[in-house]
């Protein structure tokens, strides 16, 4: 049997993971400034994290959500002080697409309604409401279609009053990332973000903060919506949760109130995805890396706008994107065969750095180093072949 060709593949092999690197098969290493699409939120393989999973593996690892697991309310409470959260309400699951996927179908549950508006260039994940979301029509199958989305431009306020004016008491809810991940690094203004609460509270719409990538303190803030001063109603939660174990949730405000059989989930919330998750905040708080990628964050980005050829440099804390020029376009290709650099992207010439939290200063430099030198080189490259 061979597996099903849908991943685009860099010829590598990762055999071994520590901190901010990784080693390939040939013992290779290589600083990742990636952290595996932001799942790596306090370091690969940290000992903590080790720990705990390994503590809890000798304990029980899984048990269905038909009988009382202490361990979750242990998470639901030290996610509510650390988020600043304590009066919200905590829903366990596996991924960012299944948060986002509960969180749309709890909105529609809270008010009857079924309009959603999310906004262009959105990733809210690959399961059927969720999919319906995303902009991204290649991805999204025929029986995902719905007449139910409502796309709107990113950060138009006008564009969303018009919309709230014409179906304001059909919309169910307003999805949207504090900061785009795979549409390119794009923020939310402040000020979008409040107006989205204005109207949502106005017409009694569910504010929904898809948090799976820029939050869990990617942002310098536990979630980067945060950053506007307005509460969500629901905040949905995945990468860096379980610095790779699959754990996700979503937060819910106290005013929608549960009922029996309304969300539910086989393995969401099992004893072992709870005990990686405590590890992750507990190391986050311990290590203060919240405060860490903030001012990592805005070093790493001061420097790069220092660097020519770099174009609109952008992002909040450890969630950063860049443009490069046509003459620069393979210059993550480069970063990662000649200087062993991991870094992603977004389509069309975005270079996109989503590091672990606890990335250091030396790391910093160390990959700001490599890139004005890869970029000197593919400079004289083009040079030769101009000659």
């Amino acid at each position: 049997m061979k597996l099903f060709d849908v991943y685009p593949l860099n010829n590598i092999a990762i055999t071994k993971a520590q901190g901010s690197y990784v080693w390939d098969e040939n013992g290779v290493q290589y600083l990742d400034m990636y952290g595996g699409h932001a799942v790596i939120s306090i370091g690969h393989t940290h000992p903590h994290w080790v720990t705990r999973i390994e503590d809890q593996l000798e304990k029980i690892a899984f048990y269905s959500n038909s009988v009382v697991i202490p361990i979750q309310q242990e998470l639901a409470s030290k996610l509510g002080r650390l988020s600043g959260k304590e009066d919200f309400q905590l829903f366990l699951c596996n991924s960012g697409a299944e948060a986002n996927e509960n969180a749309l179908k709890l909105a529609s549950f809270y008010n009857g309604r079924k309009k959603i508006i999310a906004f262009k260039k959105s990733f809210h994940g690959r399961t059927s409401l969720a999919v319906a979301a995303t902009d991204n029509p290649s991805i999204v199958a025929p029986v995902n279609e719905t007449d139910n989305i409502i796309f709107l431009p990113f950060n138009d306020e006008q564009a969303l009053k018009d919309c709230f004016a014409e179906h304001g008491k059909e919309i169910s809810s307003v999805i949207i990332e504090g900061i785009q991940g795979v549409g390119g690094i794009n923020i939310a203004n402040d000020s979008f973000l409040q107006l989205i609460r204005q109207l949502c509270d106005a017409n009694g719409a569910v504010y929904i903060a898809d948090s799976v990538q820029c939050g869990y303190g990617r942002s310098g803030k536990f979630f980067s919506h945060d950053h506007a001063g307005v509460n969500a109603d629901i905040y949905t939660m995945a990468k860096g949760m379980g610095n790779g174990f699959p754990v996700a949730g979503i937060l819910i405000a106290p005013s929608i109130q549960p009922k029996h059989g309304m969300l539910g989930t086989t393995f969401g919330g099992n004893q072992l995805a709870c005990a990686a998750a405590l590890a992750v905040l507990e190391v986050i708080d311990n290590e203060n890396l919240i405060n860490n990628a903030k001012e990592n964050g805005n070093y790493l980005m001061e420097q790069l706008r220092s660097i020519e050829g770099l174009q609109n440099v952008r992002g909040r804390g450890l969630m950063i994107g860049f443009d490069v020029p046509e003459e620069l376009k393979n210059l993550k290709k480069k970063l990662l065969y000649d200087f062993k650099i991991f870094t992603g992207e977004a389509k069309p010439n975005v270079i996109r750095l989503l590091p672990s939290l606890a990335l250091n200063k030396r790391q910093i430099d160390d990959f700001l180093d490599s890139l004005n030198e890869a970029i000197e080189e593919i400079k004289a490259e083009r040079l030769m072949q101009n000659a």
